[in-house]
């Protein structure tokens, strides 16, 4: 027999399906718009050139993390309101979400999570997956004390132990620099691990774990959007052009993303946000530049592996390419 399913939480579910798939497409619109520095024209022009299937590759790459994120926290939080309050699942979205999430989905989520969060964040992913762990054991299995005690007290112990054994020379080389948050993140969440693998009190299971989960639905678009809106949808090439007449006249250079290419104009799009169309018989010469790159705020790193580099960067490092050529900072080639 079927599940009944309450009014309210069937209303929920309408909203939040609804309102998902608008999401992804209220990002891309913003990242056009935060590219043409909030001019409607330029935004017109460019999105007449620009690629779909680049805007979709540069949202997937820019929160590839977010999606194992969101399945972990829900999924942990709903197997905590299930062993802390009983028989009244069927009136939380939250706990029905995490019931019905497989478990082959919550593996993948932490192969995915393990391979692009940070160095940092992965003492958190740990937290995640040792709860998740002993909270579904306690849920599906709550008479069996031995399988309960070894989740819920000997699987975070030693992940703990484990965890502390590795990290110790990254969480001293943090404390050393003055970095508070990376002790924090390296150092707490083992530990933490520890709490979470039982039931809280009945009477407050609700509140802890909804408004846990409402302040994360409420500050992840925010996050999400942020990060988006710096992740490059163009190309940025340095057009070299002719000077004008006379001896004293030298090349001038413009850097700026490319939005197009045809048999007379290149099209630029600069920094300053203003388009330049370059006749092509006054391009001397073009060069493609790389994205700037992230400065590293943490030069803290655990065994050769940064804090701020994640595993497929660690394990398969990509050569970053370096702005050497001085048309991409915006100054025209020596001529020998």
């Amino acid at each position: 027999m079927s599940e009944q399913i309450p009014e309210p939480v069937r209303a929920q579910q309408q909203w939040l399906l609804t309102l998902l798939p608008a999401f992804p497409l209220l990002l891309l619109v913003l990242r056009v718009w935060h590219l043409s520095r909030q001019n409607v024209s330029t935004m017109l022009l460019v999105v007449q050139y620009i690629s779909p299937l680049g805007l979709i590759s540069a949202l997937v790459l820019a929160l590839v993390w977010v999606v194992p994120a969101v399945l972990l926290v829900v999924r942990m939080l709903g197997a905590l309101l299930a062993v802390s309050v009983s028989g009244d699942e069927g009136r939380s979205l939250l706990a029905r979400s995490a019931r019905r999430m497989p478990d082959w989905v919550v593996a993948v989520a932490i192969g995915l999570a393990a391979l692009t969060w940070q160095l940092r964040f992965l003492p958190t992913l740990l937290m995640l997956s040792v709860s998740i762990v002993g909270l579904v054991t306690r849920e599906r299995h709550p008479a069996n004390v031995r399988a309960c005690r070894a989740t819920g007290i000997a699987l975070p112990l030693a992940s703990a132990v484990l965890a502390y054994a590795w990290m110790a020379p990254g969480i001293v080389a943090a404390r050393d620099a003055g970095e508070t948050v990376t002790v924090l993140l390296l150092l707490l969440p083992p530990a933490l691990a520890l709490l979470l693998t039982g039931p809280v009190p009945s009477r407050s299971a609700r509140p802890v774990t909804h408004w846990t989960a409402l302040a994360g639905g409420l500050l992840a678009p925010l996050l999400v959007g942020a990060i988006f809106l710096r992740a490059p949808i163009l190309p940025i090439q340095a057009v070299e052009v002719a000077p004008d007449a006379g001896p004293e006249k030298r090349p001038a250079v413009v850097l700026g993303h490319l939005i197009t290419v045809d048999d007379r104009m290149t099209t630029l799009l600069d920094r300053q946000g203003t388009v330049q169309f370059i006749p092509n018989d006054q391009v001397v010469s073009k060069t493609l530049c790389p994205e700037p790159a992230q400065v590293p705020i943490s030069r803290v790193h655990v065994r050769g592996w940064y804090v701020e580099r994640t595993m497929l960067e660690w394990l398969a490092p990509t050569r970053r390419t370096e702005a050497t050529d001085p048309r991409c900072q915006g100054r025209p080639a020596q001529v020998r």
